[in-house]
């Protein structure tokens, strides 16, 4: 067995840091705690973990802004926390850059199986990738699989893990519509094949770093009700 990797909890709770702590060190993970947005961005910068489960209800600078600020120099797995339940609360974070989004309260077994699901995911290499040309190339964009490298208009653009892997499952099956819950679960996983808002975030953020105009798309397509399609401009 290979090491566990190591997890910054980010909570300003100390009965949930005992529980989470207790329960994630039961399992083999190294657990790294802070109780504010200073301390967790000091302990990125030095211990740079392997994920990062982040509360949002924090003193002066909440999880919202430290995921932003942590978005901007990595692409370190995020896992939001929150005890809000609205569908604003979600789409934001996930806008923001979080990779998974836990309501409080939450059994432990949930918490590790979201944790699995999304290292699995961001790990590193991908059986899809094997099967596709070394590099793919329409318009603007070229996707060289092999160095995982992005460039736009002949600039490199940074994608996080999962952004990557949503792009490469779009180009590889480029000038085909992609089912909602297809991509979902190549992306996510099976677990996720119904969390819809995911997969709209994140096709929000490639737009965003892709597109001309993310507002009028000519590469990644919609196809409303049913998923979502790669084609070329021309």
């Amino acid at each position: 067995m290979g090491k566990k990797p190591s997890i910054l909890l980010v909570d300003d709770d100390p009965q949930l840091i005992r529980l989470v702590r207790a329960n994630l060190e039961s399992v083999g993970y190294r657990v790294l705690v802070a109780m504010d947005a200073h301390s967790a961005l000091k302990l990125v910068e030095m211990e740079t973990p392997d994920m990062i489960i982040l509360d949002i209800m924090l003193p002066e600078i909440d999880g919202y802004e430290l995921c932003q600020h942590i978005r901007e120099f990595s692409s370190i797995p995020i896992i939001m926390l929150t005890a809000k339940v609205e569908d604003n609360d979600k789409v934001r974070g996930l806008k923001l850059g979080a990779d998974d989004y836990l309501t409080k309260p939450f059994s432990v077994q949930e918490l590790l199986a979201r944790i699995e699901a999304v290292l699995r995911r961001t790990g590193s290499g991908s059986s899809e990738e094997a099967k596709v040309p070394p590099t793919f190339t329409c318009g603007d964009i070229c996707v060289d699989f092999a160095q995982r490298r992005v460039t736009v208009r002949g600039q490199e653009v940074a994608l996080t893990l999962t952004e990557y892997k949503l792009l490469c499952q779009l180009v590889s099956n480029a000038g085909r519509v992609m089912l909602h819950r297809e991509l979902l679960t190549r992306v996510w996983g099976a677990e996720y094949q119904d969390e819809l808002e995911y997969l709209r975030a994140y096709i929000r953020h490639l737009r965003q770093k892709i597109e001309e105009n993310p507002h009028q798309p000519k590469y990644i397509l919609s196809k409303p009700g049913i998923g979502y399609m790669f084609v070329s401009p021309t």
